[in-house]
């Protein structure tokens, strides 16, 4: 019996590599939508799984939902999978084309645009922040003004993924420079003109993300994150861990909110990365929703510290069948992110750790001599490694160790000499 093929949206970073892997393995042909310079990006063992590409241009969502329609059906694609950020609402279009299972296209929009989600979040009274819909300087000082708004507050890009473009303002005086840092992070496709912006209430407390599989609108919560992130103003992420073991309650409160914003984004099948804020008080409000498999590592922390295969899970879902969700290993799992300790040129890096017992992740994406920046968005690591083990502290410890015996050097950029260019990260596979 000849199995359906699988498609991903875009193969590139290691989370679409561990899904294009997981499928081969299990004998389907595997096929990926991307671009022409996306693939000539791919590395050999990439295109060694790949049963066939079709190529397209995302800035045109119709265009590309058309063309890979008829590539997928030439070749009996049966799932459709993405793990980037930018084509989750392509993908749910696309698996309505197909009539595979996916999530409802309608409501797609909402997952990505964070305007729509604001008010898709209220209307199904989540908890979420006050957020409001910035065009231009006007518009500006009168969400600034606004009371419910409030300092400090969040300037941030509508459809920017990765932490790009997102400023904590502690007062008016910050809040021109922030806006126009979100207006420069354009993503994946840029638009003419000057896109709007959001201002938003800041939600004071621990972050944390939810890590969620959800089958015939039935949602499992695999883990509990906790986000390292830096301080204000940018709040860039530097590592994951989990799982983190709430109290009951909280836990409970938590996985509510949840809920409702997924059902609100209408993610019916398929991965979802939840991003979320705990008060002193126990309450949780809902910052944001992924219709995708968390990135940062995420799924390699679920497989090794609770022992589910989240790539299998993935596949299953998105072929209409069971998968297996319950855990099989009560470990703990974190991960560091590799920053520059400032922008200019990387000219040494000693110490990166390789994988081994206990590190069976570890990822240098920077090359000596290129450009770095300094931690503005996530896409600016210069790479990441996994920790695990049974004892949380342990791990973090040993993590932490890892982290000071790397040593990184930068070359200031001389005057004249141009610096690092505005980030245009299109993944958040990072």
């Amino acid at each position: 019996m000849t199995l359906p093929g699988v498609l991903l949206l875009d193969a590139a970073g290691p989370e679409a590599g561990f899904l294009a892997t997981a499928a081969a393995v299990r004998g389907h042909q595997v096929h990926a939508a991307t671009t022409a310079a996306a693939y000539a990006g791919y590395g050999p063992e990439l295109r060694g799984l790949l049963a066939g590409r079709v190529v397209t241009d995302f800035a045109r969502p119709g265009r590309a939902l058309d063309e890979i329609a008829v590539y997928a059906r030439r070749h009996g694609v049966g799932a459709v999978l993405t793990v980037n950020e930018y084509l989750t609402s392509l993908a749910a279009h696309l698996c309505a084309e197909l009539g595979v299972p996916g999530n409802d296209p309608a409501a797609s929009r909402a997952a990505r645009d964070k305007a729509v989600m604001a008010e898709v979040f209220a209307a199904a009274g989540v908890r979420t922040p006050y957020t409001v819909l910035v065009q231009d300087g006007a518009g500006l000082r009168a969400a600034l003004a606004d009371p419910r708004v409030g300092f400090p507050c969040v300037i941030k890009p509508l459809s920017a993924a990765g932490s790009a473009g997102v400023t904590v303002v502690s007062g008016p005086g910050g809040a021109v420079e922030a806006a126009d840092t979100a207006r420069a992070a354009v993503g994946m496709h840029k638009s003419g003109g000057d896109p709007p912006i959001l201002v938003q209430a800041y939600a004071a407390g621990t972050e944390y993300s939810i890590e969620s599989l959800t089958q015939d609108s039935t949602t499992t919560h695999l883990a509990v994150t906790r986000k390292w992130v830096t301080g204000d103003p940018k709040r860039v992420e530097t590592g994951h861990s989990l799982p983190v073991r709430l109290p009951p309650a909280v836990e409970a409160a938590v996985y509510r909110e949840v809920e409702a914003a997924l059902r609100a984004s209408g993610i019916r099948h398929g991965a979802s990365h939840t991003e979320v804020i705990v008060g002193e008080d126990g309450r949780c409000t809902v910052i944001e929703i992924g219709a995708r498999l968390a990135a940062g590592q995420i799924g390699v922390l679920i497989q090794h510290a609770l022992g589910i295969d989240v790539w299998a899970a993935l596949l299953d879902v998105a072929l209409g069948r069971p998968a297996a969700l319950a855990p099989t290993a009560r470990g703990y799992a974190t991960v560091r992110f590799v920053t520059s300790p400032r922008a200019g040129r990387l000219t040494s890096l000693s110490g990166f750790p390789t994988t081994g017992p206990g590190v069976p992740f570890a990822r240098l994406r920077a090359a000596i001599g290129s450009t770095v920046h300094e931690p503005g968005a996530n896409g600016h690591r210069l790479g990441s490694f996994v920790v695990t083990g049974l004892d949380a502290a342990e791990v973090e410890e040993r993590a932490d160790a890892q982290l000071r015996r790397i040593r990184i050097e930068v070359e200031p950029h001389h005057h004249g000499e141009p610096g690092p260019a505005p980030d245009r990260s299109a993944r958040t596979d990072r």
